[in-house]
């Protein structure tokens, strides 16, 4: 009995042995991410999918999701001053200049094979192309609304409350009857904006990633002429009416510092695809919603650039960091828990493989995230919405300059000083706070005065080695 309970002893302790050495391989990594700010049930989920993280992967994930008005500030702190992270959220606006800081880890083609095939076999090869530096990968990109679709997104109750009509309004000119009416009806600013601005103005230009968006090529412009944006005929047509806009009151006073943008609003822009209005933009505000594309739907480098995980240079676990953002593109109960939430709380699956949310409570931000064709179809949704983002993204224009990278090295100290000259500036000119026939050209005088023209030069000359010129 003695050498019974002494095997059993033993048994026992190398079993916990073996749990102890378990828990101890599971690495816990930091994904730093924009959104609402951090979920209220956040504990309760993350102990939900970090038990499922473990199983599979040998992975916990610790999340810092910053609020969107503190996004940019935090961002810039965490990439330049090396604070511990190991996955980040970026952009077109962010990306090359981090790259060039030396901020991210290359990603690699043979680090894919081993650690993330599923994400080979997902994204399209021409999308891994858009995200290339100096021809190096240093993230993920979201295989998502990969094209740029912009859409006027109303409140249609209110609509139809006043039998207006907005379905044939695609143009700022187009939408100021009806704005003008609903004003006079609900003496409010129908039009809100916020310290960003109306970016949206732009989309017909690409910056080629350069981070400032007051240097592009228009996208349809066969001769790659490099301009200054905001100086265009169309471009300051626009900021006029906004202009306009914001002295007659149909723009929120306080636009230019705004932070975070209004639950509600009467119309608004918003980059998606038409269901988004039943299925995303109506639900977050509380009502109705109708949405009426403006312009084409496009796609370039910075569109899908519009959503990237990187991870830092400094992830001890790189090879876990890509299994990690594999099966969040790959996994749909991985997939959805991030779009979603908590199972039980915020959603279930439904008998039929859909997905019932039991509240609008989840302040994670899903186009951040991973693909959107992974996700769940709710089964509120009379169609599955993800095919319409298929089919925007097989229809879209391509640029002029998809697939050019451009090289910024001989023009860093000027990029730096052009692109803090027009974050200064952008909030007013953006919102129509100030008249844009004064102030975009005290902000292009600043420019200039900063090496504006050896940008355009250097971007120019690039691009014409690039297209053989």
């Amino acid at each position: 009995m003695k050498k019974v309970l002494a095997l059993l002893l033993g048994l026992m302790m190398v079993l916990g042995m073996m749990g102890t050495v378990a828990a101890e391989d599971v690495v816990t990594l930091k994904w730093v991410t924009v959104g609402s700010g951090m979920p209220a049930n956040y504990d309760s989920w993350a102990a939900q999918l970090n038990s499922y993280l473990a199983e599979k992967i040998g992975v916990n994930i610790e999340m810092e999701v910053v609020s969107w008005g503190d996004w940019d500030n935090r961002r810039n702190t965490i990439v330049n001053t090396n604070e511990p992270y190991d996955i980040i959220f970026g952009n077109d606006g962010t990306y090359v200049n981090d790259v060039t800081l030396g901020a991210y880890m290359e990603i690699t083609q043979e680090m894919l094979e081993e650690n993330a095939p599923g994400l080979l076999e997902l994204i399209p090869a021409g999308y891994w192309d858009a995200c290339r530096v100096n021809g190096a990968i240093y993230a993920v990109p979201t295989y998502k609304d990969s094209s740029m679709s912009q859409y006027f997104v109303w409140d249609k109750d209110l609509l139809d409350a006043n039998n207006l009509d907005a379905s044939n309004a695609h143009t700022l000119e187009d939408i100021e009857p009806v704005l003008n009416t609903l004003k006079d009806k609900t003496a409010e600013s129908v039009f809100p904006l916020t310290s960003g601005g109306a970016s949206w103005l732009l989309a017909n230009y690409d910056s080629f990633s350069s981070g400032l968006p007051a240097v592009s090529v228009r996208h349809d412009d066969k001769e790659l002429k490099v301009v200054a944006t905001l100086e265009q005929a169309d471009i300051m047509e626009d900021l006029k009416i906004l202009h306009k806009w914001y002295n007659e009151g149909l723009i929120n006073s306080d636009a230019a510092t705004k932070a975070e943008t209004n639950k509600y609003a009467v119309c608004s822009v918003a980059q998606g695809w038409p269901y988004a209005a039943i299925s995303t933009w109506g639900p977050n505000m509380g009502v109705n919603a109708a949405a009426y594309q403006l312009g084409e739907t496009l796609v370039s480098n910075g569109t899908v650039q519009g959503s990237l995980n990187s991870i830092s240079i400094n992830c001890e676990n790189p090879e876990k960091a890509l299994q990690f953002l594999n099966l969040v593109n790959t996994d749909a109960y991985v997939r959805d828990s991030f779009y979603y939430g908590e199972q039980g709380y915020n959603w279930d699956y439904t008998e039929d493989g859909r997905l019932t949310k039991h509240n609008s409570e989840w302040t994670m931000a899903g186009y951040t995230q991973g693909t959107f064709f992974k996700v769940t179809q709710l089964d509120t949704d009379p169609v599955n919405q993800w095919d319409e983002v298929k089919a925007l993204n097989e229809a879209a224009v391509p640029s002029v300059l998809l697939g050019f990278f451009f090289d910024n090295s001989e023009v860093q100290d000027e990029l730096a000083s052009c692109i803090e000259i027009f974050n200064r500036y952008r909030g007013e000119i953006l919102t129509g706070t100030t008249d844009p026939e004064v102030s975009v050209p005290q902000m292009m005088q600043e420019m200039r005065d900063a090496g504006f023209d050896a940008i355009v030069d250097a971007a120019q000359e690039q691009i014409n080695e690039w297209a053989g010129k």
